[in-house]
Parts: C-alpha cells; sequence; structure tokens
C-alpha cells in the first residue's frame, strides 16, 4: 500500500539518498530537498509548493502535479511531458527550466515568472492564457504550439514562427515581437 502524507514539511532531504516513498502528499511543503536524478515516478502530489529544490533530470514518469507551485527550483532537463496529465496544474516562480520538456501537455493558464527556458521544448503544447513574465525563452522550441491569449509582453529572447503556431490574441512588446519575423532573415533597425 502507498502511504499518505499530509501538510507535512520536508526539509534539506537529500531524496537521491533517502528515496522518495510512493504516495500521496496533500498540502506538503519541500524545502531545499534534492531531487536531483531521482526516480520520482507514479507519486501524487496535491496542492504542494516546492521551494529551493534540485530537480534536475529527475524522472517524474506518471507522476501527479496537481496545484504544485515551484519557487526558485533548479529544474534543468525535466521531462514534464511523461508525468501523469490528469488534472496537470503548476507554477513557476524563480525556477532554471533549461532543457525541460512539456511536450504536447495541456497545460492552459499557466504562470511561470522570472524563469529561465533556454532551450525548452513546448512543442504541441497547449499553453493558452499562460503568462511568462521576465522569462528568458533563448532557444525554446515552439511547433505547432497552441499561444492564444499568452502574455509574452515581459519575456526576451522569443522566436515563434507565426505561421506554424496558434497565436490569435497573444501579447507581445514592440521590442520582443521581432522573433516573430526572425525566419524572413530580415534586418529591422
Amino acid at each position: 500500500m502507498d502511504d499518505y502524507f499530509d501538510s507535512e514539511t520536508f526539509s534539506k532531504v537529500d531524496f537521491s539518498i533517502a528515496k522518495i516513498k510512493k504516495g500521496e502528499y496533500d498540502n506538503c511543503t519541500f524545502e531545499n530537498c534534492n531531487f536531483e536524478n531521482v526516480h520520482a515516478s507514479n507519486i501524487q502530489f496535491l496542492e504542494c509548493e516546492f521551494i529551493d529544490c534540485n530537480f534536475s533530470n529527475a524522472i517524474i514518469k506518471d507522476t501527479s502535479f496537481k496545484e504544485v507551485s515551484f519557487i526558485n527550483c533548479k529544474m534543468i532537463g525535466v521531462k514534464f511531458n511523461e508525468c501523469d496529465q490528469f488534472l496537470l496544474q503548476f507554477s513557476f516562480k524563480d525556477c532554471q527550466l533549461n532543457f525541460s520538456s512539456f511536450y504536447q501537455l495541456k497545460i492552459p493558464s499557466t504562470k511561470f515568472v522570472n524563469c529561465n527556458l533556454q532551450e525548452a521544448d513546448f512543442t504541441e503544447v497547449d499553453i493558452s492564457k499562460s503568462i511568462f513574465e521576465n522569462c528568458n525563452l533563448e532557444g525554446a522550441v515552439f511547433e505547432k504550439t497552441v499561444i492564444e491569449k499568452v502574455d509574452f509582453r515581459l519575456a526576451k529572447n522569443i522566436i515563434i514562427d507565426p505561421e506554424n503556431n496558434r497565436l490569435k490574441g497573444a501579447k507581445f512588446s514592440k521590442e520582443n515581437s521581432v522573433g516573430l519575423l526572425q525566419k524572413y532573415n530580415i534586418v529591422i533597425e
């Protein structure tokens, strides 16, 4: 039988040594925990907060993230596309998400605030109504992505092909709208 944890705080736990228990974590807080390269599969996180945690290259196959917030977490190379998509809902603030994959996820209304998303993969993702506030999207891939009503006004280094993505109602600043014309190889001064 899986374990059940409710309203517990896990502080400075190195899950690469102390294996994370399979089960359901409701309303739990994880502070300064290490999940780097950890197999954290088939776990349910409901209304949890991860603060100052390292998730780099963690394996989260069939793991549930329902109303989960990540704050100041290092999450390089995480394959979110492998997690359980049922009721998937998370937000990211001050996170390093370089090389992470959101491939084919439906994650509308997701908040990314002060995040580094270099080389992140948003191919075939529904991120409609999401917010990218003060995010670096250098090298991020948008291919057949639903970007309708997304707020990119405070994002930087965006390159999006308008012919290959659904952009209706998306918001850009004058400065970052240049990335919509990148493929035409034109000079804007």
